[in-house]
């Protein structure tokens, strides 16, 4: 009847009882006692060979090994059964079919969690921080300690599903479970509530939130502090606080991980003939050795200068760039010695032109 093999295994049959199941179901077939019949007998089938005990009766007696074991089953209950919710919950609308036990929802629930957005500057992200972080939030109510209930009161069984959490109704031969509408599935109601929050175990409040933030932090970094947000509705435990952080940018430096870069300019005779600069950095200033001969975009490296470890160890590096600075106006005198200084260097240099021609020549034919 399942059209499945004698070793299906049991999701297998789940899906081939599935797929028959909504073909044929009363439902979508209304007025129809051939489906309404076929539906009987797939879900007969199902319950048989769901079952491990009833499925070994059947493979060895056939259908008169079992014929008295399913219409003794009171119906369609048992453990098979106790998954028809998911097979036919998504399609139908509701969750316990069949007499599955349904159990109540718990009133207490955790709070939800929440976010806030701060700026820091580079230096405060670099280094770390205590802040302050406005929040605004649902805290347990002070005069029913969160229960909703008047001091002294507490909650009742409810009326409409006796304290289940779910009412039952008939629909064609199905027994159907869905959450009480009265008590939202809890089984109990509120009815002396709390005149301060008038039932509802929570209070909406703004709250000034001490926030430490550690050394090295990066934009966009996530904090998570444990029970900042939401208090839970009942009594619930509370949710997390989440502040997020965005760090504005450097006028100097350029951060990249834990390293840092910037720029120093460098003049024409501090690269040829080498200096000492001091040169900025987040502690206060460096003195920096440029040996002679420098090349413009030579970069530096200085270690330890950088940002420190994100909850760890040790800092990064920074790198320094010079940047030789070509003067745009001479004076005469000093046009003299640039010219004496460029006759000298082309006789001390003639060696390696000669060279360097050469191998141009041969690189161009």
């Amino acid at each position: 009847m399942l059209s499945v093999s004698r070793t299906a295994s049991e999701q297998e049959l789940k899906s081939a009882y599935r797929k028959l199941a909504m073909q044929h179901h009363p439902d979508r077939n209304p007025n129809n006692p051939d489906a309404e019949e076929r539906f009987k007998e797939v879900t007969e089938a199902y319950a048989i060979l769901a079952d491990s005990e009833k499925r070994s009766l059947y493979d060895r007696f056939g259908h008169a090994g079992v014929g008295s074991a399913a219409s003794s089953g009171g119906g369609f209950e048992g453990a098979p059964f106790q998954d028809l919710g998911e097979i036919f919950g998504e399609f139908f609308g509701f969750g316990d079919v069949l007499g599955g036990s349904g159990r109540r929802r718990s009133r207490v629930q955790r709070g939800a969690d929440l976010r806030e957005d701060i700026t820091l500057e580079f230096e405060e992200a670099a280094f770390g921080t205590e802040t302050r972080v406005m929040v605004r939030r649902h805290e347990a109510c002070e005069e029913c300690r969160g229960s909703g209930a008047a001091p002294g009161k507490g909650p009742t069984s409810c009326r409409t599903c006796d304290g289940r959490g779910q009412v039952r109704y008939q629909q064609g031969f199905f027994s159907i479970a869905r959450t009480c509408p009265s008590c939202q599935g809890t089984g109990n109601v509120i009815t002396d509530p709390c005149l301060k929050c008038k039932g509802e175990g929570r209070l909406l409040r703004q709250r000034s939130v001490d926030a430490k933030i550690p050394a090295g932090v990066e934009d966009g970094t996530r904090i998570r502090f444990t029970g900042g947000g939401e208090a839970g509705p009942f009594g619930g435990p509370a949710g997390d606080l989440y502040v997020v952080l965005h760090v504005k940018e450097h006028p100097f430096f350029v951060r990249e991980g834990n390293d840092l870069h910037c720029a120093v300019p460098l003049s024409v005779t501090q690269a040829a003939m080498g200096a000492e600069i001091r040169v900025p950095t987040l502690e206060g200033e460096h003195t920096l050795k440029v040996p002679d001969g420098t090349q413009p975009g030579t970069t530096f490296r200085v270690r330890n200068k950088g940002v420190p470890v994100l909850n760890g160890h040790g800092k990064g590096d920074l790198y320094v760039e010079v940047r030789v600075q070509i003067p745009t106006k001479l004076s005469k005198r000093q046009k003299e010695l640039l010219q004496e200084l460029e006759t000298t260097a082309k006789v001390d240099n003639q060696p390696m032109m000669r060279s360097l021609l050469g191998k141009m020549k041969d690189m161009f034919g």
